[in-house]
């Protein structure tokens, strides 16, 4: 069943939620609301960590997300002018595998697994 047969207007309708997961794991898989809800919670929670730790975390077929150390570098106040100091930090990027890519492109998720 597509997942967007989930989504209901309160919830805009437009995004999958962690709560649409856990419930059509409910519905597909057969587990129980609670272990469904653990599991999603899990997953994320183990992405999250790893990512924390200055892991990198590739999902065959779906994509990898890499952490990027960005330099300090000056920027701008936009509204003042003034030339402001941005630290250095940390950002999560997210490439997708090419067969998430055909498979959007295609209109067709049977191309991504």
């Amino acid at each position: 069943m597509p997942h967007n047969e989930h989504q209901s207007a309160e919830q805009g309708g437009n995004a999958l939620t962690k709560a649409q997961l856990s419930e059509i794991l409910f519905e597909q898989i057969g587990l129980n609301k609670r272990e469904s809800k653990d599991m999603v919670d899990g997953f994320f929670e183990l992405i999250a960590e790893t990512l924390v730790e200055g892991q990198d975390v590739k999902i065959s077929g779906f994509g990898n997300f890499q952490l990027r150390t960005k330099a300090p570098r000056p920027g701008r106040n936009p509204r003042t002018g003034e030339v402001v100091a941005i630290d250095a930090r940390r950002v999560v990027t997210f490439h997708a595998s090419p067969k998430l890519k055909e498979a959007v492109q295609s209109g067709s998720p049977e191309a991504a697994v």
